[in-house]
């Protein structure tokens, strides 16, 4: 093909790489039953005046399935956390021990799941957004260059084969969630 067609298809699956990892970093924020550090990943806590991720104020682990512990590295931003993770409105309840912060995560009802699982077609969604998206801007490049009908054509077909690909991946990581989500 053409230098100018490579860059643009080029430029394509980068755009539709990122929503690729865009979705699999919100994915990794809804929970699936399990207790998992990711789930307080979109937690800011007030440190000192400025927004901060919790990941930056304190270690975030789980000892075990149903729980998470959060050990501030600062004793006083204890009850900042705290109020974070209330005002983050996750459904959880965290309990400040004087020493670090204990999040029994309940079993998700049905109900919940199937929330959860709508949450996750939803960003699905948003995702095949942006790899449309990524589709039209490509095709509308190659409209513009000066090479053959049938060079376009080409061109038009590749990005539509890479859509597709894309779209494939979305669809399976969506599956995997939900089945994630869905069991109990």
């Amino acid at each position: 093909m053409n230098e100018e067609i490579d860059f643009i298809i080029d430029t394509a699956k980068e755009a539709m790489n990122k929503a690729i990892d865009h979705l699999v970093k919100e994915l990794r924020s809804i929970r699936a039953g399990k207790a998992s550090p990711a789930m307080l990943s979109n937690v800011q806590v007030d440190y000192y005046g400025s927004s901060t991720p919790l990941g930056q104020v304190a270690n975030v682990n789980t000892p075990d399935a149903r729980t998470i512990a959060i050990q501030p590295w600062e004793k006083n931003m204890l009850q900042e956390i705290e109020k974070a993770i209330m005002i983050a409105n996750l459904g959880f309840n965290p309990m400040n021990n004087g020493e670090n912060i204990i999040i029994n995560v309940p079993p998700l009802t049905e109900e919940r799941r199937r929330e959860l699982a709508k949450q996750a077609k939803a960003e699905a969604e948003h995702a095949k957004v942006g790899i449309r998206n990524a589709r039209k801007d490509a095709n509308n490049d190659i409209k513009k260059t000066d090479v053959s009908d049938d060079m376009k054509k080409n061109a038009e077909a590749d990005v539509q084969t890479l859509t597709d690909q894309y779209v494939k991946q979305i669809e399976e990581k969506l599956a995997v969630k939900e089945t994630e989500i869905m069991t109990v």
